[in-house]
């Protein structure tokens, strides 16, 4: 498997935008942006597609400690 050129890049940023605007403006329902969906993953290489699934998952994190915050767990206390 070759690279993807400059014009197949840019196809797969372009799709993988559409879908992320698709799935902020949907609350993250999948079954609402099918199309882009389908196109994104037809446009990129599969790697990508993993790639940026996992980023925008990370991405989304880590909007939601920077607004919210980071609350530890109450775990097991140690003995003193």
């Amino acid at each position: 498997m070759s690279a993807p050129n400059s014009a197949e890049r840019k196809a797969c940023w372009d799709a993988r935008d559409q879908l992320w605007k698709c799935l902020d403006y949907n609350g993250d329902k999948v079954s609402a942006c099918q199309k882009y969906q389908s196109e994104f993953e037809g446009k990129c290489p599969a790697q990508w597609v993993k790639y940026f699934t996992k980023r925008r998952v990370y991405l989304k994190y880590k909007d939601k400690m920077q607004e919210q915050g980071f609350t530890p767990a109450d775990g097991p206390q140690q003995p003193s």
